[in-house]
């Protein structure tokens, strides 16, 4: 490797490193530094929600199917008077909601960056009803809004590049091969675990946000801790919470008593739909964000 690509290697990772769009957290107030645009974010999740809703079959359910769409509006309502009372209003237009009930027995849902949301017929027996439903969808929706996937994809990015370097510097010092690439899938496993518990701080981050936002759309939040008890009722075989991408059910009703909950009460007012007051400061966003144009489909 000879030293004008060393250089360039080097040159590349600080550019990342000092480049990309410097953004706070809406409600939570947590820092986070973006190297993946919006539209370029956006482009993958629309072709992926396109490709799954190609094959997926909607819910004959109308009664349900009404739910899910009333529910999902209100909450996007909450957001977008969020948005505006915070001085947020140029990122309303990263958003095109859209809400979906389909036939299929999983216990789940999904929202897409941009605000495409799917149920799952089989959640809806674990809600039971249109507050523990606004829980889980209240959730899904600040996992878009605290850009969740364009945060994991700039970390991906970040890690990539620190292996190649590491890589460079090791070959340069006279490391062998078989010792750079046994270090670099040593690395790759490591990397991994610590992903792991960056998704559990996401999960986590998007349970105190979504309880604000079921809250502000009128729903009351107390009803979290029931549903999620049914919810840990209803799972069987989960993996050690060390071992998981998502905070295990005695962890999740824990921080919503004990963290969440008066927060999110302080936005409740009685089922009568948004309030406005911010729960922490929110810093408009700085830099433009650095291209790349070979990115991953999202998962």
């Amino acid at each position: 490797m000879n030293k004008a690509k060393l250089l360039l290697m080097v040159f590349v990772a600080s550019l990342l490193a000092a480049c990309g769009t410097q953004r706070v957290v809406p409600i939570t107030g947590r820092k986070q530094s973006l190297l993946v645009s919006d539209a370029e974010i956006l482009s993958l999740s629309t072709q992926e929600y396109t490709n799954y809703m190609s094959s997926a079959k909607k819910s004959a359910n109308a009664a349900n199917t009404a739910m899910v769409q009333r529910v999902g509006q209100k909450l996007a309502a909450a957001v977008e008077t969020f948005f505006k009372a915070n001085g947020m209003q140029e990122e309303l237009s990263q958003y095109a909601w859209e809400f979906n009930l389909v036939q299929d027995k999983n216990v789940n849902a999904f929202c897409m960056p941009g605000g495409k949301i799917v149920v799952y017929e089989g959640l809806l027996p674990v809600t039971q009803d249109e507050a523990s439903l606004a829980i889980v969808l209240g959730h899904e929706i600040a996992h878009a809004v605290a850009k969740h996937s364009a945060e994991q994809m700039s970390k991906q990015i970040k890690q990539q590049y620190g292996m190649n370097i590491a890589g460079v510097l090791a070959s340069a010092a006279g490391v062998s091969a078989n010792t750079v690439n046994t270090a670099a899938t040593l690395a790759q496993y490591g990397l991994q675990f610590r992903n792991l518990k960056y998704s559990r701080d996401h999960e986590t981050e998007a349970d105190r946000m979504g309880l604000v936002f079921a809250a502000m759309a009128g729903y009351d939040p107390n009803v979290a801790v029931t549903f999620w008890e049914r919810m840990a009722a209803s799972s069987s075989g989960a993996p050690a919470e060390f071992l998981s991408d998502h905070p295990s059910d005695a962890t999740r009703i824990q921080n919503i008593k004990q963290k969440f909950l008066p927060e999110a009460l302080q936005y409740y007012n009685g089922g009568k739909g948004t309030t406005s007051t911010a729960a922490a400061p929110v810093a408009k966003t700085t830099s433009k964000s650095v291209s790349f144009s070979n990115l991953k489909k999202l998962k």
